[in-house]
């Protein structure tokens, strides 16, 4: 009776060995916590203004240094410029690529990403509409909200972009995802339109700051951003953790989802507001910072698989790892100056991913 178990077990044992890709996800988390430890030890120790991370931390243990002056000096720089712009970096890379697999596991395709169905667009017009407007039109605004009014400003504008795009798109009580796309890129294109007026008509020196701020850029990390922007963002990580289920079951369809038990329509709306509170906050303090959404996850699809309980961890840790990569590039590569950010992530990721794309094109698959 046993070799009749044994026998009858055995081809489900071999189809859940040759599918199941469990074993690999856990193993590439945990490779990426010891590749995002390494950035961000690279990012701690990288800038052009020489300070020694190991000065500082031998100064902990008791030890001493031949100048006091340049100890106060790694303390300034190493506490107030690179080690919020680290966390800032950790936080903003997961919170773009969580954002790009919640979109592509909400639309069923590898391409989706908040850009696409406006979501960047409208948080990108809240920051703008702050900044031109923000010592004329919106002074008491700017006044009542103080040093928060930026990020505010853009998480609000991220999430009515997103309620718009949910209402224009949902009839009836259904989502038709090919809508949603299409209503996402003219809202897209209206918010791309409004934030040209307001630049348009912005100062010189508003203008340099729209300019490199659109570009995306880590340069501006400080404390009081990371305690603005760091709440909503990691709030929004923990979220999206618990619709991993519910995004496995979406890939099926959302008939068969809802005949799963999944009630579709609230969890569709639950993602698009993790993905507005994500990719607002975010945008709020970094830019416009592209293809974080789009590489990351789909990198990560051709390795471990469709399994959202091990893609969203590993994206939140390889786009944590990818942008802090890209801001230390930025840093060095115009040194003492430096790139903003955007450049560099689509220099290096757009060329690889098309790459991708052609080496893969006939095995890529939903």
């Amino acid at each position: 009776m046993t070799a009749a178990l044994s026998m009858s077990d055995a081809p489900r044992r071999a189809e859940r060995l040759a599918g199941d890709r469990s074993a690999l996800g856990r193993l590439a988390i945990a490779v990426l916590v010891i590749l995002l430890l390494v950035t961000m030890v690279i990012s701690m120790t990288t800038g052009a203004s020489g300070a020694s991370a190991l000065n500082l931390v031998g100064s902990w243990f008791g030890g001493t240094t031949a100048d006091p002056a340049a100890l106060l000096r790694d303390q300034t720089v190493i506490y107030n410029i690179r080690l919020p712009r680290m966390i800032l970096g950790v936080l903003v890379g997961a919170a773009l690529a969580t954002s790009g697999l919640l979109m592509q596991g909400l639309f069923r395709n590898p391409l989706a990403d908040p850009g696409l169905v406006g979501v960047s667009a409208g948080a990108g017009l809240g920051a703008v509409g702050i900044i031109v407007l923000g010592t004329t039109m919106l002074a008491p605004l700017t006044a009542f909200l103080g040093i928060y009014a930026l990020q505010i400003a853009s998480f609000i504008g991220g999430l009515i972009t997103t309620f718009i795009l949910y209402r224009v798109a949902t009839k009836a009580g259904q989502t038709a995802i090919a809508t949603m796309l299409l209503a996402g890129i003219a809202i897209g294109a209206l918010a791309g339109a409004i934030t040209g007026v307001l630049v348009y008509v912005a100062t010189d020196s508003q203008l340099r700051d729209l300019t490199f701020w659109g570009l995306g850029s880590l340069s501006g990390a400080n404390w009081t951003k990371i305690m603005a922007s760091g709440p909503i963002i990691v709030v929004a990580l923990t979220a999206s953790a618990f619709l991993a289920k519910g995004l496995n079951a979406l890939t099926l369809g959302e008939a068969t989802a809802g005949h799963l038990g999944l009630p579709v329509q609230r969890f569709k709306l639950a993602a698009i507001v993790a993905v507005a509170a994500a990719t607002g906050a975010s945008v709020a303090v970094s830019g416009g910072i592209g293809f974080v959404g789009i590489v990351v996850p789909h990198l990560l699809r051709l390795v471990i698989g469709p399994d959202h309980r091990y893609l969203l961890p590993a994206s939140a840790l390889l786009g944590a790892s990818f942008l802090l990569m890209a801001d230390a590039v930025s840093r060095l590569v115009v040194a003492p100056a430096e790139l903003p950010i955007g450049i560099v992530t689509a220099a290096v990721g757009g060329p690889f991913f098309l790459w991708i794309l052609l080496r893969r094109r006939n095995a890529i698959a939903w």
